[in-house]
């Protein structure tokens, strides 16, 4: 499943964010870019998502697409798995709802942490801290597969970088994903060295060499 997470969680525990066709599916567009095929080498699972858009956002060890469709841009990455990990919760960390969505999406705009809507924080806990009322930190819970779960939108105001925010709740997510029986996993680009590096030291391993692709139809 972790070859293709995004798959393993629209076709099964986040269905209910799909739109979906055939052996296609993608995310709802206000909750994730994320769109994903059973098989990356089947041509017919692509022609599925053809009716779907005309534009696909993927993640995967590899990625060929088929005649018709051209790559826009890749972008390379590591998947990181958290087996035998332990989280560590903070007291500090605070749940974050739908009414917070403004100043997440104006943190996520001075962090950039990658793609993020309206209404991705539907798709699982997130977690951020706060420094005299401002969100300056956040992490949460993306993807969700069975017996998996994607620690996901890890970021700090740039203000703020250097004091640990990012790993306290990248703990703080992973130890309720732990709790409640799943694994924790990541995503995180390839030259993000110092990330990677991170990770390691909290108990993550690299499972797949990954990309993130952009595709279009010709």
């Amino acid at each position: 499943m972790l070859e293709n997470p995004v798959w393993a969680a629209l076709s099964g525990p986040q269905a209910c964010f799909a739109e979906a066709s055939g052996d296609a599916a993608r995310y709802q567009p206000d909750v994730s870019p994320f769109c994903a095929v059973a098989d990356l080498g089947d041509p017919a699972a692509w022609t599925d998502l053809a009716t779907l858009t005309d534009r696909a956002f993927l993640t995967g060890p590899s990625i060929r697409p088929p005649a018709g469709w051209e790559q826009v841009r890749a972008v390379p990455g590591v998947q990181m798995a958290g087996h035998g990990m332990t989280g560590v919760p903070d007291d500090e960390a605070v749940p974050l709802t739908e009414t917070d969505v403004p100043e997440i999406l104006d943190l996520v705009e001075r962090a950039q942490p990658g793609p993020f809507g309206k209404r991705t924080v539907e798709l699982g806990r997130y977690l951020g801290i706060r420094h005299e009322g401002r969100l300056i930190a956040m992490a949460g819970e993306r993807f969700r597969l069975p017996g998996w779960t994607e620690v996901s939108a890890v970021c700090t105001d740039p203000a703020f970088r250097g004091r640990g925010l990012g790993a306290r709740l990248t703990m703080a997510v992973a130890a309720a994903i732990l709790e409640r029986g799943d694994l924790p996993f990541l995503h995180v680009t390839a030259e993000n060295l110092g990330a990677i590096r991170l990770y390691e030291r909290l108990g993550f391993q690299v499972s797949h060499q990954v990309v993130f692709a952009s595709f279009r139809l010709v």
